[in-house]
């Protein structure tokens, strides 16, 4: 993932008009969230710790600490997480866009990110039609609405947004104007970083 966003979002301290821009890769891990999920691997919290330090100490610009709202582990992680002093990169708390038919403010999972503390809260939101059907069961207004609310919570609260277009391709390549218009709700409500998340490794051949 890179630090330069799409559709025109300001990356993280991208420099003043007039100044030169300077391009730089960022590097985030999702080791301790989507690679702890690889059969017979049990993450202790220690573990986790542990495995942050290295991350850090590797030169990782940001280190994916968990979902808060998904376990207690993860919970537990981002508390003690906090003792840690890294000298290189910060942390973002993974988790979902607001429910259907919910209020932000409503949203237990944004309230965990919330309570995580991390800098950056990295968000993932359906951006294939299928799964808003299906999955989700709303509208696809309504899906939009809760890419854009979450995102703007979270800005509002002071977080940096790293916005997961889950199964990007699969959904562009079913409806290229609506997987368009997800990355869109994002980018305008304030998102720093959209992510083309290739989910089940499609396409959009």
């Amino acid at each position: 993932m890179t630090g330069e966003p799409a559709l025109g979002q300001p990356a993280l301290g991208r420099p003043a008009l007039g100044e030169p821009a300077q391009r730089k890769v960022e590097i985030y891990d999702t080791t301790l969230r989507d690679g702890s999920q690889q059969v017979g691997l049990d993450l202790t919290v220690s573990d986790k710790l542990r495995v942050a330090l290295a991350l850090d100490s590797l030169g990782v610009d940001v280190i994916e600490g968990g979902w808060p709202g998904s376990n207690p582990k993860d919970a537990e992680f981002f508390e003690r997480v906090k003792s840690l002093d890294f000298h290189n990169a910060v942390l973002a708390a993974f988790g979902a866009t607001r429910l259907p038919r919910r209020h932000v403010e409503d949203d237990a999972n944004l309230a965990a990110l919330l309570a995580a503390e991390t800098p950056i809260v990295t968000l993932v939101g359906k951006a294939w039609t299928l799964h808003v059907d299906e999955a989700l069961r709303t509208t696809r207004e309504e899906n939009l609405a809760m890419v854009g609310e979450s995102v703007a919570y979270m800005t509002a609260a002071g977080r940096r947004v790293v916005f997961d277009a889950e199964h990007f391709f699969d959904g562009y390549r079913a409806d290229r104007g609506y997987a368009l218009a997800v990355l869109e709700a994002a980018a305008q409500a304030g998102a720093d970083t959209l992510a083309l998340c290739d989910t089940k490794r499609g396409d959009a051949a």
